[in-house]
């Protein structure tokens, strides 16, 4: 099993932004740009409308981190725990996502996958059968006597009706129809014209946010009370190159920085206090060649649970098609060391040292051919090619089980209602999840402290 460390890195370590008095308010601050980012903003654009919401990005376009480097699939809810917020907030999420794309003419496939097994691991889509079964249809949901999520247990012949090309010694598999592909870019490009559009919705990007502070009114070394009408956050931020900070008070702060979001919410805590960081590498692989002629559905194996029902770190080495019908193949999964530095100097430039494993290779190319000819027998090493790499943000090791999507909740003191919510562990099926995630966030977290 592989080892890895974390990293416990905050804002500002190096102290090089003093605070300032800020010169705005804003009601609503998104702190990043990607899926989460984007669908929170939005949905507060249209709740409030009447309030400001900003979201700022420290790249110059939307979803250039973990949003941009997926499998683009739409998952149905079959792998997790029933009652964890990944299975109901990805069952939510896929029915608010398709309706989404056909309201907006967003490319996408309700294409279908077989989740296939070995004689040894039966068992394994046999208890994602009965557990699919029982599923109840998730909170914000309108109830159906139609099943939550829809499956049907095949024997490995009727598996090879629906993909000729799997392996005899596939002995079984589970069907999911409601499994699906979508156009991410486009997905994320939408979201940004309704925010645009919006009454009081406003995009930043190229802009970092390098110190974040409470700010408690009775604190007479934070702001003027003709600035703040009450308790919030002092933000600061970085546009371009600049070598000068921004500061705005705002009143809540909702932390989807993905990669980053630990950093930001570090900074906030003490030392004893702090999150850990892991990062895990996932390389994916074009195909051309023999062996996949037939495939029609997006093929995935059992994946690792490393011992126990739900704790695998990833779903395998599976076989996803775009929407022009390529092959491709990943995630692996590797686990990434980062740099070797005192904790009170791990700091954003720090953190960002995966930037420099964005590179794809030929390294995993064998391990990639060896997986997945345990299911599709035909495929040749030639046809691989190296494709992308994303890196997912953890707050668990490798050695660790299940851990479900947070939602943390900081607030500048205790009688306020404006928190920051900080979106921690936020990797599959979080595209899925996306639109379900910021109706949590705004509905079910922000609503009490906003009526």
């Amino acid at each position: 099993m592989q080892s890895a460390r974390g990293l416990v890195a905050s804002l500002n370590a190096n102290k090089r932004y003093a605070y300032k008095i800020p010169e705005s308010v804003v009601d609503f601050l998104v702190i990043g740009g990607g899926e989460f980012g984007l669908a929170i903003a939005q949905r507060l654009s249209l709740r409030y409308p009447t309030k400001s919401t900003v979201l700022v990005e420290r790249h110059p376009h939307a979803g250039e981190e973990t949003s941009s480097r997926n499998s683009e699939v739409i998952h149905a809810g079959l792998y997790y725990p029933p009652d964890s917020l990944k299975t109901r907030l990805c069952l939510r999420g896929r029915d608010l996502l398709y309706e989404y794309c056909e309201k907006h003419n967003i490319p996408y496939r309700k294409i279908g996958k077989l989740v296939v097994a070995h004689n040894h691991q039966r068992p394994y889509i046999e208890n994602l059968y009965h557990k699919s079964m029982k599923l109840t249809w998730p909170i914000h949901s309108k109830p159906s006597d139609k099943p939550v999520l829809p499956t049907e247990l095949l024997s490995g012949d009727r598996a090879r009706e629906y993909e000729p090309d799997l392996s005899k010694d596939i002995v079984a598999a589970l069907w999911s129809p409601m499994t699906g592909i979508v156009d991410s870019h486009t997905l994320m490009a939408t979201l940004e014209k309704d925010i645009i559009d919006s009454e009081g919705g406003e995009l930043v990007y190229s802009t970092r946010v390098v110190r974040l502070d409470p700010c408690k009114r009775s604190n007479a070394n934070n702001i003027a009370d003709s600035t703040a009408p009450e308790d919030g956050w002092v933000v600061q931020t970085v546009t371009g190159q600049s070598e000068d900070s921004d500061a705005m008070f705002a009143r809540s702060v909702i932390n989807a920085a993905g990669l980053s979001s630990v950093l930001i919410l570090n900074s906030i805590l003490p030392n004893e206090s702090r999150v850990p960081i892991f990062y895990a590498r996932g390389s994916y692989a074009s195909y051309s060649g023999p062996g996949v002629s037939n495939v029609k559905h997006l093929i995935y194996p059992c994946p690792d649970t490393r011992g126990t029902a739900h704790g695998f770190q990833s779903l395998g080495t599976h076989l996803t098609l775009d929407l022009q019908g390529r092959v491709r193949f990943g995630p692996d999964i590797e686990w990434l060391a980062p740099p070797s530095v005192a904790e009170k100097r791990a700091d954003e430039e720090t953190s960002n040292f995966w930037m420099q494993h964005l590179i794809p290779d030929e390294s995993k190319l064998v391990e990639m051919h060896r997986d997945v000819t345990s299911y599709l027998p035909d495929i040749s090493i030639e046809g691989l090619q190296p494709g992308y790499v994303g890196i997912r943000p953890k707050i668990a090791g490798p050695q660790d089980g299940f851990r479900d999507f947070i939602f943390r909740s900081d607030y500048p003191s205790r009688d306020t209602r404006n928190p920051m919510i900080s979106l921690l562990n936020i990797e599959s099926p979080g595209l899925t999840s996306s639109l379900a995630i910021a109706e949590y966030v705004v509905e079910d977290l922000l609503s009490q402290q906003n009526r």
